[in-house]
């Protein structure tokens, strides 16, 4: 992907904000079990910084967990559906690459589902920069386990019919990313699934940044096709994805 088209990408996440929110998966309890068991602190009480927020679908749950979360979202149409749906967290305008925040002012900052929008070599400076000695950087990702068939032949059929598509798989450059830096790093890999309707998986389709930078022309036959090859596979229209949870965290040495 070129620097255009991954800007392009990256940009194009506004406009869909409501179907994100609406369709992206969640994150199970054991992610943050994880996340305190890997970085020696408990998340009530923390000082959390929650960059890419998104539509806040992690940092509600930082928040209902007792952190004293602050989301930070470049994209205006992603935070104003934040802003709308989770009026009292507190969030501001900025990206990983130029956090707005004074020094050593974070206990943990998190990257759910978005450190890969970021310039590692820019990002993880101001990791360290903004976090508080003993604090620690917590990076994940939900991937679909394409292991199983219906969502092989899923890929399959996107990689042939969209010359946009991207999929992130294991993010095992992390480690390294993490380790050229003052980090103590682990890793921690989770298993879980979720249900949802033929129709709720088209609205996640419609939410990836590959779908969102097509014309409707293009975009709406691949999502036809895609609703009947899902009820062909689940007749009942209720599907079931299966997930792999990728979880880096990078403790930052005194």
């Amino acid at each position: 992907m070129t620097d255009n088209q991954h800007r392009a990408h990256a940009e194009s996440f506004g406009a869909v904000a409501a179907e994100y929110d609406r369709a992206r998966p969640s994150y199970p309890d054991e992610l943050f079990q994880a996340i305190e068991e890997l970085t020696g602190r408990v998340i009530k009480g923390a000082a959390v910084l929650d960059v890419g927020a998104g539509t806040g679908i992690a940092t509600r749950l930082l928040h209902a967990r007792g952190a004293r979360v602050t989301a930070v979202e470049p994209s205006p149409g992603m935070a104003a559906q934040l802003h709308r749906v989770s009026p009292e967290i507190t969030l501001i305008k900025g990206d990983g690459n130029d956090l707005p925040c004074h020094d050593a002012t974070a206990d943990l900052i998190t990257y759910a589902q978005a450190f890969h929008w970021t310039d590692p070599e820019r990002s993880l400076p101001e990791v360290l920069r903004v976090l508080r000695p003993g604090g620690a950087v917590a990076l994940w990702w939900n991937i679909k386990d394409r292991s199983v068939p219906y969502l092989a032949a899923q890929e399959a059929r996107l990689v042939a019919a969209l010359p946009s598509y991207h999929y992130y798989g294991a993010m095992n450059a992390i480690g390294d990313q993490l380790a050229r830096h003052p980090f103590e790093v682990a890793r921690r890999t989770l298993r879980w699934e979720r249900r949802l309707g033929v129709e709720e998986v088209l609205t996640d389709l419609r939410s990836k940044s590959y779908f969102a930078v097509l014309e409707p022309e293009v975009r709406e036959p691949v999502l036809a096709a895609e609703r009947e090859a899902l009820l062909a596979d689940f007749p009942d229209g209720q599907v079931v994805e299966p997930y792999q949870l990728d979880l880096w965290v990078g403790v930052k040495r005194a």
